[in-house]
């Protein structure tokens, strides 16, 4: 269990930066995320810096970011001490990437106060900073990361080489440094098995189709995120832009399979979900991956009216989080091993899905 003096204990109060309560035709893009990437000119990439020249990284970010408004009260966590439930929550709350947590060497992370941004001091280059926000939201994002971006800029030297532009480590980054990523919702397509056609398509433009948790993982309750695969050659707002577009175009596509599907397959439909629902209500051993495969099928549902008045957007987004690993062992406050959380899982959502009890007749 998470160590009461821990730091991550203080983001577990707030509300997740990413899922808001959504209406109907509302929940498809899940959120945006906007992530750039930058190195000290002087230092080399984490890959094979030194633990003092890491250490070097992390003072002198951490002091530029201090004095950047965002960041003047934000949550300094240096990675090594953490234990796993911890790192764990960090990842499921789309902090961290799971390269960052592969080698807690002098790294660290920095989280404003509402999670709508946040610093991964060397993962695979010196800096990630990242602005993420619900919905389909490109042009917030950049609001919020490009300001603390220049002011960064004015107070340290980066890497920088014309006509490249920004040095990364990994070459597919050089230029802007910048990954725009939209996490989309898309149970129609892949109950009609459109969903390769969508990735094929997507492929040609420069966009990678990726599974909840990004690179290398699998489709987990038909929830995508998409992202542009190079950042050199077009600027930031022109990646924005094109990314946008072909968001658009996606999000309608999947409107449109919904429309066809309720019209045409009805029964079909509301088979799918009555039976994602059962398994939910009634289950006594549940996994992760058959929660939010479950979970996807009900916020399908609520778009499409077919839920009960109690299951709400808000509950839906409160189980979403709430049964994966580390969420759900910080709610039943102890350890669990495999079996023990599939158990806990089950009883867990089963409470939060019984319906409110009835008023007495008299």
């Amino acid at each position: 269990m998470i160590g009461e003096n821990s730091p991550v204990r203080e983001l577990l109060h707030n509300p997740v930066s990413w899922l808001k309560n959504f209406g109907p035709n509302d929940d498809i893009a899940i959120s945006s995320r906007i992530r750039i990437a930058r190195n000290l000119a002087d230092i080399p990439f984490p890959l094979v810096a030194d633990e003092a020249q890491r250490q070097h990284v992390v003072d002198q970010f951490g002091e530029a970011l201090r004095h950047t408004g965002d960041f003047a009260n934000a949550l300094f966590v240096k990675m090594a001490p953490l234990d796993e439930h911890a790192k764990q929550l960090l990842l499921e709350r789309r902090l961290v990437s799971t390269a960052f947590l592969a080698d807690d060497l002098g790294t660290a992370l920095a989280v404003e106060h509402n999670e709508h941004l946040c610093a991964m001091l060397n993962e695979e280059d010196h800096l990630r900073l990242q602005s993420v926000l619900p919905g389909l939201n490109l042009r917030g994002c950049s609001d919020l990361i490009f300001p603390v971006e220049r002011a960064l800029d004015r107070a340290l030297n980066f890497a920088f080489l014309d006509p490249f532009g920004y040095l990364t480590a990994c070459p597919t980054n050089v230029g802007t440094g910048m990954r725009v990523s939209v996490m989309l919702h898309l149970p129609a397509l892949v109950m009609t098995e459109q969903i390769n056609a969508i990735v094929r398509s997507t492929t040609p433009l420069g966009l990678s189709i990726r599974g909840m948790m990004g690179e290398g993982s699998e489709n987990i309750g038909s929830l995508f995120q998409i992202s542009n695969q190079s950042t050199l050659g077009d600027s930031e707002p022109q990646i924005i832009e094109r990314i946008e577009n072909i968001i658009q175009q996606i999000i309608q596509h999947e409107k449109t399979v919904r429309e066809r599907l309720k019209a045409e397959r009805i029964h079909h439909l509301k088979n799918h979900v009555g039976r994602a629902f059962g398994v939910l209500r009634y289950a006594h051993v549940l996994s992760a991956k058959e929660a939010l495969t479950a979970l996807s099928a009900l916020r399908l549902g609520y778009d499409l009216g077919f839920l009960p008045e109690h299951v709400t957007s808000h509950l839906l987004n409160e189980l979403f989080l709430g049964v994966q690993p580390a969420h759900l062992q910080w709610i039943a406050q102890r350890d669990l091993n495999l079996e023990e959380r599939d158990v806990f899982r089950a009883e867990y959502v089963r409470q939060k899905l019984l319906p409110p009890p009835s008023p007495p007749l008299f």
